[in-house]
């Protein structure tokens, strides 16, 4: 189950639709953030001290 580039333009369309394009980088940054803090937590590090 790939996706492929089509795929991929229809859903960033859809999330422009709904969040408005001003509110898209906040988003992005938020995730951005979540990924990391998650990827810190699985590799043991909880602490933001040891950035």
């Amino acid at each position: 189950m790939n996706i492929g580039w089509g795929e991929l333009v229809v859903v960033f369309g859809i999330v422009l639709l709904i969040v408005g394009a001003r509110r898209l980088p906040e988003i992005g940054r938020s995730l951005g953030d979540a990924v990391r803090e998650f990827q810190r937590a699985l590799r043991g590090r909880g602490s933001k001290k040891e950035r």
